[in-house]
This record gives structure tokens, C-alpha cells and sequence, in this order.
């Protein structure tokens, strides 16, 4: 039988080998990426050409994906190239040469990421497949973007509000033809445009930017919250909810630092919705 202390160090030796494995496999895979072989006796790979065998296996990865991917709707999709300036060393993902300078040095698809010369990106392929982390719109997005990125047939919102109107809207008069309240329709497409996050989550988010409020603002703000839950719970009588409070409270509350006219008309109905949650949630946010 092994002690606990013959039975510890026994462990940490295997650890040690695994670790030693595991980056022999690393450097295998890296050598294999750049069309080398690494000694037997254990050699390393020069650390810039780690850099360019990872954009290597990146650029594999990303292409192998796009390939084999068969649920991927077969829309074409040509890359959206900005000039980019990288920092550290860089290679092309399209002919693996590096790419020189020290500003400006190559291209980047803004919709997926892909890192190639600027020569090089009037060759590459489109067969660009936007990232859901750089889409940041649902509206005023390129179609063809939103729904490669979405990996759907139609934009989501077209789905989803089709289905809510012949769920229950079909025998509304004026449909399609009586227009809505634009605070509402404002409200609607913020919503889509942030993903309809879970509530809980948007409560927390809330709540711990209170907690960075300066003391004396923090007490007033919860005192003055309270004071319109109040006034809320009287809305047969006074018509005041939450969502009336909120566009009356919000430009004062949430004024912006610069007195621009277009900045306070864009920011009202963020105004207007962050008080009313603050007010809804008060007895949990404070």
C-alpha cells in the first residue's frame, strides 16, 4: 500500500509527464501547420513561427468549417476588408508571407475576421462567414451578413414577427396599414438589436452599475425610486405607470454630459427605459 505522500508525488510526476505529452503534441501540430519537422530528441519551434503556424491552423480551421458545416445555407458572401494595423507579427491567412510594416500592414474582414494582405483580398474567395460577436445590429445590417451569421434561411426578426402576426393580428383593423407609436417600434427594434437578453441578467447588469454610484447619489437615486413606485401603485387615478414616469424622469435623471440636441433625441428612449426599470425593480435593485 502507498502512502498519501508516496501516492502525491507519484501524481505530480505523472502530471509533469502528461504536461511534457501534451506540449510535444502542441509542437507536432504547429510543425505540421508550417510543412516541418521537429527533431526527435525534442527540438522547438522558434516563437515567431508559432505566431504564423497558429494563423495557419486558425485559417484551416476557419476554412474546414465553411466546408464541411452542413446546416451552413449556401449564400455567397464577399469579405467586408478594412484596413487594419496589427499588433506584433502577423501573417496572411490567404498566402501565408508575412506582412510587413509597422502600421497598416494588411486588411481585416470586419464580419468575420479574416487577417490578408491587401493585394491578396482582391483573390480571396467569398466565402466570408460572419461572426455573431461582430455583428452588433439586427437593423441597418447587410442581409446576406445577418443571416450567414444567424446560420438561418431569413433574418430572425422577419420570422419572428410574421409569427406573432397571424398568431394573433390577422383580424386587426388597419393592419399594415395603421402605423404604430414610434416610442414603441423604437423600443421593439432596440430589443431585437441587444437579443432580447434575459431579464435576470439585465437586473444584475443593472444593479452593479448602481453599485458604482458615489454614496450620496446612490441614496437619493433609491429615495426618489421608492417615492414613484408609489406614485405607480395609484396609476388608476393618477394614469402614471411606470413607462410614463420613465420619459418624464429620464431626460433629468440621465442627462447627457454635452448639451447636443441629437445626442439628447438618440438617447430618450434609453432614458426612458432605463427608469422605468429602476422603478419597476426597485424593492431588487436597491
Amino acid at each position: 500500500m502507498f502512502s498519501q505522500e508516496l501516492w502525491l508525488e507519484n501524481e505530480k510526476k505523472c502530471a509533469v509527464v502528461r504536461k511534457s505529452k501534451q506540449g510535444r503534441k502542441r509542437q507536432e501540430l504547429l510543425a505540421v501547420a508550417l510543412g516541418v519537422k521537429v527533431g526527435v530528441k525534442g527540438g522547438f519551434l522558434w516563437p515567431p513561427l508559432k505566431l504564423f503556424a497558429c494563423s495557419q491552423i486558425s485559417s484551416l480551421v476557419r476554412r474546414a468549417a465553411l466546408t464541411h458545416n452542413d446546416n451552413h445555407f449556401n449564400y455567397e458572401k464577399t469579405h467586408n476588408f478594412k484596413v487594419h494595423t496589427f499588433r506584433g507579427p502577423h501573417w496572411c491567412e490567404y498566402c501565408a508571407n508575412f506582412m510587413w510594416g509597422l502600421i497598416a500592414q494588411g486588411v481585416r474582414c470586419s464580419d468575420c475576421g479574416l487577417n490578408v494582405h491587401k493585394q491578396c483580398s482582391k483573390h480571396v474567395p467569398n466565402d466570408c462567414q460572419p461572426d455573431l460577436k461582430r455583428i452588433k445590429k439586427v437593423y441597418c445590417c447587410d442581409l446576406t451578413t445577418l443571416v450567414k451569421a444567424h446560420n438561418t434561411q431569413r433574418p430572425m426578426v422577419v420570422d419572428i414577427c410574421i409569427r406573432e402576426i397571424e398568431a394573433r393580428g390577422l383580424k386587426s383593423e388597419g393592419l399594415y396599414r395603421v402605423s404604430g407609436f414610434t416610442e414603441h417600434i423604437e423600443d421593439v427594434k432596440m430589443a431585437f438589436d441587444r437579443e432580447i437578453s434575459n431579464a435576470d441578467e439585465r437586473l444584475e447588469a443593472v444593479h452593479e452599475v448602481l453599485l458604482l454610484l458615489p454614496p450620496a447619489h446612490y441614496e437619493t437615486l433609491r429615495y426618489l425610486m421608492i417615492h414613484l413606485k408609489k406614485v405607480t401603485m395609484n396609476e388608476k387615478d393618477n394614469l402614471m405607470n411606470a413607462e410614463n414616469l420613465g420619459i418624464v424622469f429620464g431626460p433629468t435623471l440621465m442627462r447627457p454630459p454635452e448639451d447636443s440636441t441629437l445626442t439628447t433625441l438618440h438617447d430618450m428612449r434609453y432614458q426612458k427605459l432605463i427608469v422605468q426599470i429602476l422603478i419597476e425593480n426597485e424593492d431588487v435593485l436597491f
